[in-house]
């Protein structure tokens, strides 16, 4: 089983993004992985004043585009995020695309990313998003799957829910930063797999040289064991990355904490 991540320079053109999502897509599944994901964000400029002229809803042109090319290719597509209108309301979304091009769900960010480090940096989603208010398991042909959107993995609740419900493999589009990235980017990504025993994919953008958000990158696959299988830089790249199903539950099997859990004590 092969996994994708595709680590794209975002520009502030949604066509010329679309069509450079659609190559990396196509040259991952070249490499042969069958799960390919975006990063978050992938259609627009990581900006408060671009989410809403970014925005589509259900009917846009990106949603078709990820339904054509999961299709076409017959690949599980875990479309990054874009931003999505419904009503007055903008979303920060992943959309979930079988090898038929069917929407098999979506996740909208849980947890808004509203944060100000002193002499490193302010960004406040709220400014132009609405907050999610569900997690996202989602039966595919590979099992059951957890999607989150980058801030949402600084909360581990989220994550053990999605799991008790069966996700054995965690999937999230992030964009973390310069600031946060080189703090917290590897030790979230290994903590959430090593505590739920479970693959874990993130995909970023990469960092460009235009915007003024400077992405971390660096996307990355740990195994249940929360060892780093691999991981790019800062530049764009594609990553492909074969995995033992088995593993899950291999690792389950000798260190058996999900089964030692005592949720008695825990409320």
């Amino acid at each position: 089983m092969k996994i994708g991540l595709v680590q794209m320079d975002v520009e502030d053109n949604k066509n010329m993004n679309l069509k450079k999502a659609r190559n990396m897509i196509v040259d991952a599944h070249k490499q042969g992985a069958e799960i390919i994901m975006l990063p978050e964000m992938f259609n627009t400029p990581y900006q408060n004043d671009k989410f809403g002229e970014y925005a589509e809803d259900e009917t846009g042109k990106t949603l078709a585009f990820l339904r054509k090319v999961a299709a076409e290719l017959k690949i599980l597509l875990i479309g990054g995020s874009i931003p999505e209108r419904e009503g007055d309301k903008i979303y920060n979304t992943s959309y979930i695309i079988n090898e038929d091009g069917d929407v098999i769900g979506k996740h909208r960010k849980v947890h808004l990313f509203d944060i100000d480090v002193k002499g490193g940096i302010t960004f406040f989603e709220s400014d132009s998003l609405t907050a999610g208010d569900e997690a996202t398991i989602i039966d595919t042909s590979f099992g059951k799957i957890g999607v989150a959107i980058c801030y949402d993995i600084r909360f581990p609740e989220l994550f053990r829910k999605m799991v008790l419900d069966g996700a054995r493999y965690l999937f999230i589009p992030a964009a973390f930063n310069t600031v946060t990235g080189p703090a917290h980017w590897e030790i979230l990504t290994r903590a959430r797999a090593l505590d739920n025993q479970v693959y874990l994919a993130i995909a970023s953008p990469a960092r460009s040289d235009e915007l003024s958000y400077k992405a971390y990158g660096h996307s990355l696959i740990v195994n249940p064991w929360g060892e780093i299988v691999d991981q790019l830089d800062e530049k764009e790249s594609i990553l492909v990355v074969e995995i033992d199903p088995d593993m899950v539950d291999n690792i389950r099997g000798e260190l058996p904490i999900l089964k030692h859990r005592k949720p008695l004590v825990y409320e």
